[in-house]
């Protein structure tokens, strides 16, 4: 029965309740259920389960599971409603073979080859050798679709810095890999291939990096992408926040913008960026750079865990409080331009 399988398995049971599933109640129809918030549907024993993800759901249904999630206060095992989805872009249209949404960034590489390891991908490691300054981090996905992430070393000293270029995907036939177009990928493994790739230059990027100095081109980079366009996993990030903020003891003094929380002081307002979690002060817009605690004192809920929403939200919780901040070089970058 998949209900004792699944719900009530006495060592799974914690987990699978917590994870939104699809149940077949009908040929071909298929039910949501999240059983931590509801009850189960009315169908046979031998019903098919599979796990729901929100690339095939519609823009309403999403919204509705993460309001229920929040509301009814449910942490997830793994991101699932609030799961970022990646779709081909009018661009990737044009160029048909491969991708160019995440070329072009400047990435600690270190950091990003450990994440290459932890999520399962492939890679040489680049160094000031023969052959090493270029690379494709690959992973095969669902058995028979390979992603290809190319980088170049594109600084190598005490901190090895990396640029990313294009994505590609291949299709095993026959026992061969051959190349394939992007509109023949499945959405499924679109998807959660480019959130890999996502994860590794949002995580990695110097962009992130708060204490960034380095000038010339490197420093461009950091301005131009530390406080630009979101990408699919701020907007994710901005679409949580928008349901915790008002739970919280600050919502008062914070206001959520297209891509910056606003949040206003009693020394100073301060712009804390969705992607990168830079801080930018009024009114001058002159930078801060501040790292506090990752959890604001562990009493805000998320629906799911990602260090850099709890970043936000601890750099928010401070700041709310600026009067109250004791760190003396916090606290000579406020009162430099206060007032």
């Amino acid at each position: 029965m998949w209900r004792d399988r699944l719900v009530r398995h006495p060592v799974a049971g914690p987990t699978v309740r917590g994870l939104i599933w699809e149940v077949e109640t009908a040929p071909g129809a298929w039910t949501a259920v999240l059983p931590e918030t509801g009850g189960l549907p009315d169908a046979p024993d031998d019903a098919a389960v599979r796990l729901w993800h929100p690339i095939g759901a519609r823009v309403e249904e999403i919204r509705t599971w993460r309001d229920a999630i929040v509301e009814r206060g449910v942490r997830q095992p793994v991101k699932q409603a609030f799961r970022e989805i990646y779709v081909p872009t009018p661009a990737e249209a044009e160029t048909r073979v491969y991708s160019n949404r995440f070329a072009g960034h400047l990435v600690h590489y270190r950091r990003m080859f450990a994440l290459f390891r932890a999520r399962g991908w492939k890679s040489d490691l680049l160094g000031p050798w023969d052959g090493g300054s270029a690379d494709e981090a690959s992973r095969v996905l669902a058995g028979e679709w390979r992603i290809r992430f190319a980088h170049v070393l594109a600084e190598h000293g005490p901190e090895d810095l990396a640029a990313t270029d294009r994505i590609r995907f291949d299709r095993r036939v026959g026992g061969s890999w051959r190349a394939a177009a992007l509109a023949d990928v499945p959405p499924v493994v679109f998807s959660e291939a480019m959130r890999d790739v996502d994860l590794f230059v949002s995580v990695t990027s110097i962009a992130a990096d708060p204490e960034w100095t380095d000038g010339g081109p490197a420093l461009a980079y950091w301005e131009r992408t530390g406080f630009g366009e979101l990408d699919e996993s701020a907007r994710t990030r901005r679409a949580a926040l928008e349901r915790v903020l008002p739970r919280t003891k600050i919502a008062a003094r914070c206001s959520l913008g297209d891509r910056f929380l606003t949040v206003r002081g009693d020394l100073r307002t301060y712009k804390i960026h969705l992607g990168s979690a830079n801080v930018l002060m009024e009114p001058d817009g002159a930078y801060l750079c501040v790292v506090p605690e990752r959890n604001p004192s562990g009493r805000v809920f998320l629906p799911f865990e990602e260090q850099r929403l709890a970043l936000i939200l601890s750099k928010a919780f401070l700041l709310a409080a600026d009067d109250r901040i004791t760190d003396p070089s916090i606290r000579k970058q406020i009162e430099r331009g206060e007032g």
